[in-house]
């Protein structure tokens, strides 16, 4: 089939290879020029440690406490706006405990198919993405997060990922040349690490080289439907006709679905990060800053940082304030580097594509057949993109999905 794919960040191009794979004639769009994105900057962790959803007990607290401090992690601008209130009102109706028991299952299936992609593509690729297997430490330094993530690990050995709790020198003998601040930590032995800019740009080479067209700066605007099928696409430089369509468009794809007349919550989640080059005595394993919610990834010999979960909208505004808020957690964890403000234009973000329950939209549309959604991934998108490639390609081929799709079915705020 002729497949159009909707977006070229980690999750549409991990569908076009598999849909490549396949044997599907497969073109991809994007409206930017593929040179930067959230596929590009973000920390670059494959984490089936997270297996709780965003929406959870205790995060409308946190997160109202957060706003009122301008470095802090969180913060959603207050303003009117019909689809943040709605989207709102169903993160409020989701933040519970049986909404995380239905979730967490689903998540670990989703995350672990998704690690065995990503090693099955580190042994076949044609080049390295810098994929490593050393796990993820989760640091803290008050009672409080000790408490927290103390629950969260007995959670993950319950539901089978494994999870050690670690004193504070058992952290520090993980990491024997960079000297660690830190309580204590939760160590997450299963986790792995690449490096994002390698894989997307290795990406988009590979797949020109096997036929797929990559059409940058192409935005879709609008779509022709027929008999309840997606017919043709459109763009501002002409038509293009299509057997299926996957939508993957990251935050713009709510904006999209509005054409399919599919409501599909989205706020786009900003996220900022800066890299060190040339880190003498470098992190040997990745880490989250827990009070900070910062993360910690070594890249070769660079150091990423990156953070904050900012709902203001599609929007580029780059809020200074947010990054001193990790430049200066950085010290207090690691003692000995002391890191500098990065300049603008050495600032990266990105929009994450943030669903108002936490998870996902994985499926296709029983009001267009024609049309599979891959999308919603928040900040797990590069952990779940090439188990969801693969999911959309057995959609595609109408083979019974490796993973069950009950919880991501992508009309589920319909009605």
């Amino acid at each position: 089939m002729k497949v159009a794919v909707i977006g070229g960040g980690i999750i549409g191009l991990c569908s076009a290879y598999y849909l490549k794979k396949a044997g599907h004639d497969v073109l991809v769009f994007d409206q930017s020029s593929l040179e930067d994105g959230c596929s590009f900057g973000n920390a670059g962790m494959v984490v089936p440690s997270h297996i709780i959803p965003l929406a959870a007990p205790g995060m409308i607290a946190k997160g109202i406490r957060w706003m009122f401090n301008s470095k802090s992690p969180f913060y959603v601008r207050p303003r009117l706006n019909l689809d943040l209130l709605r989207w709102g009102l169903d993160f409020y109706r989701h933040a519970n405990s049986d909404h995380v028991a239905r979730s967490v299952p689903a998540l670990k299936e989703l995350s672990l198919f998704s690690k065995a992609c990503y090693q099955q593509f580190a042994r076949e690729a044609l080049f390295d993405f810098a994929y490593h297997e050393r796990g993820l430490l989760m640091l803290y330094q008050t009672e409080a997060a000790a408490h927290e993530e103390g629950e969260t690990a007995a959670l993950a050995n319950r539901y089978g990922v494994k999870a050690e709790v670690l004193s504070a020198s058992e952290v520090q003998a993980l990491e024997p040349v960079v000297r660690v601040n830190a309580r204590g930590g939760v160590f997450y032995p299963g986790d792995a690490h690449l490096t994002p800019q390698l894989l997307t740009r290795g990406l988009i080479e590979y797949l020109r080289h096997e036929g797929v067209q990559i059409l940058p700066s192409v935005a879709v605007t609008d779509f022709v439907i027929q008999h309840r099928h997606v017919r043709s696409l459109r763009t501002p430089q002409g038509d293009h006709a299509v057997d299926s369509v996957v939508l993957a468009a990251g935050s713009w794809s709510g904006e999209l679905a509005r054409q399919l007349h599919l409501r599909l919550p989205m706020q786009a989640g900003k996220g900022y990060s800066f890299t060190l080059p040339e880190v003498k005595k470098n992190v040997r394993i990745p880490s989250i800053l827990l009070e900070a919610r910062v993360a910690v990834t070594p890249m070769g010999s660079s150091l990423r940082f990156g953070g904050t979960m900012e709902i203001t909208g599609l929007n580029h505004a780059i809020q200074l304030n947010r990054v001193r808020g990790i430049v200066e957690a950085i010290p207090r964890y690691y003692p000995e580097m002391q890191v500098s403000m990065p300049k603008t234009e050495e600032i990266w973000h990105g929009l994450r594509p943030c669903s108002p329950d936490g998870l996902p939209y994985i499926g296709r549309l029983t009001s267009l057949p024609n049309v599979i959604v891959a999308t919603g991934h928040a900040m797990m998108g590069l952990s779940l993109a090439p188990g969801t490639g693969k999911l959309v390609t057995e959609l595609m081929n109408e083979e019974q999905p490796t993973v069950s799709l009950a919880e991501f079915a992508p009309e589920r705020f319909v009605g």
